[in-house]
């Protein structure tokens, strides 16, 4: 896609050319303020950027988001920001790739660097539990919404409704997301096809080249779909820091890390406090903390980490140590979606492929109604937070308002609720 020109959906979801300079403005100023305000992990960035880009924007079609969601699935690395990535090459080509990844990725990584600097100052990490005490269930609200209006594109007939409905009754039974990610598009795929023999007409042949999907990384997946953090293991040599170790220790994570924060944290275990030694275990679980209460993308944990691991140089040194940890982690996905990025709006053109991505948009319904349902026990404590969320709702259905202002009217609550009833909290 040429750099000059970009691209917006009609009223019928095709593309139509708009004016580079003023889309690839568009696309800075939604990513830039989505980063400031994603909280509440993939599932919410996701569902808010379907609120603003599909609904409010109509950058995309519903299908074709789904679809680019599908992509997203079939590769390493952090879901949404690839979202953001993709997103922002439909609308204004490769400069459009490039800012609106980095606007996405940018404020939390400043807002991380900020604790992690507090964190090596004083010890200890600045509490915001009040913060997400009210802004949990106005995210709870806008993946909802977003749910059931992915479902009406997604779930096209009985065979796509049952792989999400089993896919989320698995995920709920604790099975791993990528046994039920792979499996939810290949049940699809072979049930459309039997189907379609079943009345009679040939089952389509495979087109002369796939898609690659790279391989998973041994040992990612844990026992019966989680993994537990062992108990501290003695580090027995300490590998001396280099700036280089550590660029390339995160460019490999993020180059096969398939899965969630679970899956993050048992590759930096092993990689930063066993086999290197710069990190102890609370040390870790404070850096993943961390990436769990801060907007953004999770994976904005290596800053922490970075700029933990070198700041033994002194503070310019460990800033340093944080942007190369954060270009480490996050430069796979850019060089990912480039290459699959063009690719994408071809896949349906390819009968068996498009199959297997509806089987793979179904099972990635599943697997976001899962989280949500497991977020909604810990977001709805008591009855303001599921006031707040029932409200939140009820405005985005009637009005469909930016996201980002429900977003800020949480915390508002969650303060005023900190201020006023502490107990509560």
């Amino acid at each position: 896609m040429s750099s000059s020109l970009s691209t917006a959906p009609d009223a019928t979801g095709q593309a139509e050319p708009a004016p580079a300079g003023s889309s690839l403005r568009e696309v800075a100023a939604v990513f830039l303020r989505l980063g400031c305000t994603a909280f509440g992990g993939p599932a919410a960035h996701i569902a808010m950027m379907r609120h603003e880009l599909v609904q409010r924007r109509r950058w995309v079609s519903d299908e074709r988001f789904m679809d680019l969601l599908g992509a997203t699935n079939l590769i390493p690395g952090p879901n949404s920001t690839e979202m953001a990535i993709h997103l922002g090459f439909i609308r204004a080509g490769w400069a459009g790739l490039v800012v609106a990844g980095a606007l996405f990725i940018g404020p939390a990584m400043l807002i991380v660097l900020a604790l992690a600097w507090a964190y090596v100052t004083y010890g200890s990490l600045p509490q915001a539990q009040w913060l997400l005490y009210g802004i949990k269930p106005v995210i709870i609200a806008i993946v909802v919404q977003a749910l059931f209006g992915l479902a009406r594109t997604a779930l096209k007939g009985p065979v796509l409704i049952a792989v999400a409905a089993g896919v989320l009754a698995l995920s709920l039974a604790g099975v791993n997301e990528l046994v039920l990610l792979f499996g939810g598009g290949a049940a699809g795929l072979l049930a459309q096809v039997l189907v379609r023999r079943a009345r009679a007409v040939p089952a389509p042949s495979l087109p002369a080249a796939m898609p690659v999907v790279p391989a998973m990384p041994a040992g990612a997946l844990g026992t019966g779909g989680t993994l537990k953090l062992a108990a501290s293991v003695a580090v027995a040599t300490v590998v001396p820091f280099s700036l280089a170790t550590l660029f390339l220790t995160f460019l490999k994570i993020g180059a096969v890390l398939y899965g969630s924060g679970y899956v993050l944290l048992a590759f930096l275990r092993g990689d930063f406090v066993e086999r290197l030694g710069w990190l102890t275990d609370r040390q870790l679980l404070d850096a993943i903390s961390v990436g769990q209460f801060t907007p953004g993308p999770v994976f904005t944990t290596a800053t922490f980490v970075g700029y933990v691991a070198g700041s033994g140089g002194g503070m310019a040194h460990g800033i340093l140590a944080a942007l190369v940890a954060t270009a480490g982690i996050f430069l796979p996905s850019f060089v990912f979606v480039a290459i699959s990025g063009p690719i994408v709006p071809h896949l349906r053109r390819w009968s068996l492929v498009a199959m297997l991505l509806e089987g793979v948009n179904a099972a990635a319904l599943g697997l976001m109604a899962a989280v949500t349902l497991t977020l909604g026990q810990a977001a709805l404590v008591d009855p303001l937070t599921v006031v707040l969320a029932l409200a939140s709702l009820a405005i985005l259905l009637r009005w469909k308002p930016n996201s980002a202002w429900l977003v800020l009217a949480g915390a508002v609550a969650g303060f005023l609720a900190h201020v006023v009833a502490p107990a509560a909290l």
